[in-house]
């Protein structure tokens, strides 16, 4: 079963170490243009799982999330990381300000929290990832 395969059924991670190694190894399958849009609650895991795709990618910085700088931009040895948390932004007008699309030279990857108040500026192949707690620490990851 391919890691795809294994990310539609579900992947239960059991650590915050886990979750990293699963991006890590997911950022390795990505194509050269990749958004992934990654849906969940507050505190599932999603700068985690980022944290994980910047380590794949070859990303030596800290990456904590933007929340309040909105973006920022990770240099890496295969490609920059770009991590967009848009859960302060009020509409969708909001991310033209941004000159996002400046840093979107391929190849890139962009990691989206809260994907959904910016759904119609998300590129129509963005891999959409549902981030849930399952059982206390235990955390899943799934590809819709």
């Amino acid at each position: 079963m391919t890691m795809l395969d294994k990310l539609r059924q579900g992947v239960i991670t059991e650590s915050a170490e886990s979750t990293r190694e699963l991006a890590a190894g997911l950022a390795a399958i990505l194509p050269p243009e990749s958004t992934l849009a990654l849906h969940g609650d507050m505190g599932v895991g999603k700068t985690t799982f980022v944290q994980g795709l910047a380590r794949g990618l070859g990303v030596t910085q800290r990456v904590t999330s933007p929340t309040f700088a909105i973006y920022s931009v990770h240099p890496g040895r295969q490609r920059p990381l770009i991590h967009l948390d848009a859960y302060r932004l009020e509409n969708e007008q909001q991310i033209e300000s941004l000159l996002l699309e400046d840093f979107l030279v391929s190849p890139y990857c962009l990691a989206v929290e809260w994907p959904e108040k910016i759904a119609t500026w998300l590129p129509d192949g963005a891999w959409h990832l549902v981030l849930s707690i399952e059982d206390g620490d235990r955390h899943k990851v799934r590809l819709k």
